[in-house]
């Protein structure tokens, strides 16, 4: 792997996106002696939380979880000023990051790649940029990011609005002053529940075009006490190593009981004690709500009394709740003063369920009962998860094979981090891991010191070709498929399932069997050999080789 030529579009390795992932597998690589290099669309680094810069975003993990565990002196050094933290501090903190370890040096901001070809005689990897230039790799990893490829829907009229629009995935990085407007903001899921009460604040008229609610949980957000960041790093190894092990890759495990196992009124006990605590520990206050319907059902209406609760208009509080899918099965959202925003005189909420959004108009959106006049349109629309990114780039494996074409019905990976067919390409937090399903971080750190270690097997090994064996991929998209069906989750139309995306493969994407189980996993595949994964050595790199399948 070593031995690269001098020439400068020659890498030992290509990595395409620096957020969390791509920062760490730099990292993690030049630490081996390689010659690695990012390529980066944004000005700058940050990835998702470069992007993401709409009104209250803010990340759903804890701020002393979701950071970097790899260097004991930058957890030293850094010191979080939110429980739960928002997107200018997260950015801070990787921008930290990049500095502090001499990253930017090999990082080609302004940089996005639009193809990369695997070339079968030369067992390497040409990655080509919309600018037009070429580079070569033996190995290409995509730190993409699983919600990284914003969607606007195919809504009539479109481009026919005479004002703003903006999404919440691409917004202007010098902000938005709503002050004195009517805003039109389409879409409660999580970027809308986080930016509604922020843009009601400023907004003259805000309105909510809703057609499906979503359940969400008060973050119980606050300052984060000095006590409790040096408690945290006191104990920082053990802390850090239990989350590598719980089912969500955060210190919240889930409990030991059923919901239907404790009487009515000590449930209820439960429930509002996770509420009170705020966050996702809600879905953990039993260990059946994501297995068990009449559990689930249980948690739901609490919810749901919450919700009539912190509403004041009957109508609008049951238009917010949500009805005809599973708590959790989408991806619960935490909020800041979400329900309560509804109870303010300028804010509005539009039911799409009763009057269906109609088109785009000139003045503003239009549905079957009327025309709402707008000063600025909001699309919190969401993401082309999961696989949106990488659908973005003429990505082609042996023989000119698409990986577009190999995941017309869905994406289809082993251990989501390679894909048969695609040799020397991985992918961090890849379909078929748990990735969206636990904290980021821990995955994403899991991912790159599983591949730092494979390549630098790899090398002492004398193999310079590794990828997926079809039957092994085929037999963790089964795997990964029957897990997914002992849950609830595929009872809902969520982005999980690629519902939110017209045309897109109906298929639950991630890994449900949790981070500690996928972690042993992991880690069994690589202490026999790379079990399920096709070898080439040196001597027989290209297309003529003869791969030799590692297995037990």
């Amino acid at each position: 792997m070593r031995g690269a030529s001098a020439q400068q579009d020659r890498y030992d390795a290509i990595i395409v996106g620096a957020g969390f992932a791509g920062l760490y597998m730099l990292y993690r690589l030049r630490a081996m002696g390689l010659k690695v290099i990012i390529f980066e669309a944004g000005e700058g680094v940050g990835g998702t939380w470069y992007w993401n810069r709409y009104p209250g975003a803010r990340c759903d993990v804890e701020s002393m979880e979701y950071s970097y565990s790899f260097s004991k002196e930058l957890e030293a050094e850094w010191t979080w000023t939110e429980r739960y933290p928002a997107q200018p501090e997260i950015l801070r903190y990787l921008q930290y990051v990049a500095e502090r370890f001499d990253l930017m040096r090999d990082i080609r901001l302004n940089t996005r790649v639009s193809a990369a070809h695997f070339q079968d005689d030369a067992g390497r990897w040409t990655i080509t940029t919309e600018a037009g230039e070429v580079a070569s790799a033996q190995i290409c990893v995509m730190a993409t990011g699983c919600l990284s490829s914003w969607r606007i829907p195919e809504i009539p009229g479109r481009d026919d609005f005479d004002g703003p629009t903006y999404h919440t995935g691409d917004w202007p990085h010098e902000g938005v002053d709503f002050t004195g407007k009517r805003v039109g903001v389409i879409g409660t899921g999580s970027s809308g529940i986080q930016a509604i009460p922020v843009i009601a604040e400023q907004a003259a008229s805000l309105y909510v075009f809703q057609r499906t609610p979503n359940f969400s949980v008060p973050a119980q957000n606050g300052p984060l006490s000095a006590e409790k960041q040096a408690a945290f790093k006191a104990d920082r190894e053990a802390l850090r190593e239990k989350a590598r092990h719980t089912s969500s890759g955060t210190l919240s495990e889930l409990a030991p009981q059923s919901a239907l196992a404790v009487e009515p009124s000590a449930r209820r006990a439960i429930f509002e004690r996770a509420w009170v605590g705020g966050g996702f520990m809600f879905m953990n206050a039993f260990n059946d709500l994501l297995v068990n319907r009449e559990s689930n059902g249980l948690a739901a209406e609490f919810v749901r009394e919450k919700i009539r609760g912190l509403v004041d208009d009957p109508e609008v509080a049951e238009a917010l709740s949500p009805t005809g899918y599973p708590i959790g099965t989408k991806r619960i959202c935490v909020d800041t003063n979400y329900y309560a925003t509804f109870n303010r005189p300028n804010v509005h909420l539009v039911n799409l369920r009763k009057a269906p959004l109609d088109r785009i108009v000139e003045a503003g959106i239009r549905t079957s009962a009327q025309t709402y006049e707008l000063d600025a349109i909001v699309f919190a629309t969401g993401f082309d998860a999961m696989t949106g990114s990488l659908g973005k780039i003429d990505l082609r494996g042996r023989h000119g094979r698409t990986l577009k074409a190999k995941w017309a019905a869905g994406p289809r990976t082993y251990l989501g981090l390679m894909s048969a067919g695609f040799p020397n390409l991985f992918m961090i937090t890849g379909p078929g891991s748990p990735s969206v399903l636990s904290n980021m971080v821990v995955a994403i750190e899991q991912h790159v010191e599983w591949i730092a270690d494979c390549l630098a097997w790899m090398d002492a090994e004398g193999v310079t070709v590794i990828e997926a064996d079809p039957e092994a991929e085929d037999a963790w998209v089964d795997h990964v498929n029957e897990v997914a069906h002992c849950t609830l989750y595929p009872q809902a139309a969520s982005w999980y399932m690629g519902a939110n995306v017209p045309g897109k493969a109906r298929v639950f994407m991630p890994y449900v069997g949790g981070v500690g189980a996928y972690r042993s996993q992991c880690d069994a595949v690589a202490a026999e050999g790379y079990r399920g994964f096709e070898l080439t050595r040196a001597a027989s790199a290209g297309s003529q080789a003869e791969p030799q399948q590692a297995s037990v």
